[in-house]
């Protein structure tokens, strides 16, 4: 195995491990907002109308770029045709680039900095790919 081939296979490898992960904090943090949506706006009565709220509601607009991605990481995983080593890093550096949490940044990093501080779990898989990121782009 050549070095650049080795040196693809690993990034293809952390990349799927940060995929995981993304999907995990994805997962929570959906649930944590519907927590959050259901004290201002009442239950959701089925999983069909949170899925038409996710996908329709300014409450869940903030978490479409996260969903976004991860169909990207998907495309790159499952891609036929070879991919460019460099594609990798810079999906690797998007990704760490779009989880930063500011109180007073977007959108998308004011509400996941509110989600950090309110769900400690949330917290912990922050921390986790936080520092998978850190130590691959």
């Amino acid at each position: 195995m050549s070095a650049d081939s080795s040196s693809s296979s690993h990034a293809i490898q952390r990349l799927r491990d940060v995929r995981l992960r993304l999907l995990r904090l994805h997962k929570s943090l959906l649930e944590s907002e519907r927590v959050t949506y259901e004290q201002f706006y009442g239950r959701i009565s089925s999983s069909g109308e949170f899925f038409q709220l996710v996908i329709e509601h300014d409450w869940f607009s903030w978490l479409r770029p996260i969903s976004q991605l991860i169909i990207q990481l998907d495309d790159v995983l499952h891609a036929k045709e070879p991919v460019a080593l460099q594609q990798v890093h810079d999906l690797l550096k998007q990704t760490q680039t779009m989880l930063q949490p500011v109180e007073d940044g977007t959108t998308l990093e004011k509400r996941y900095y509110r989600a950090i501080q309110r769900d400690p779990e949330i917290a912990m898989m922050h921390g986790e790919i936080s520092k998978l990121l850190a130590s691959q782009v």
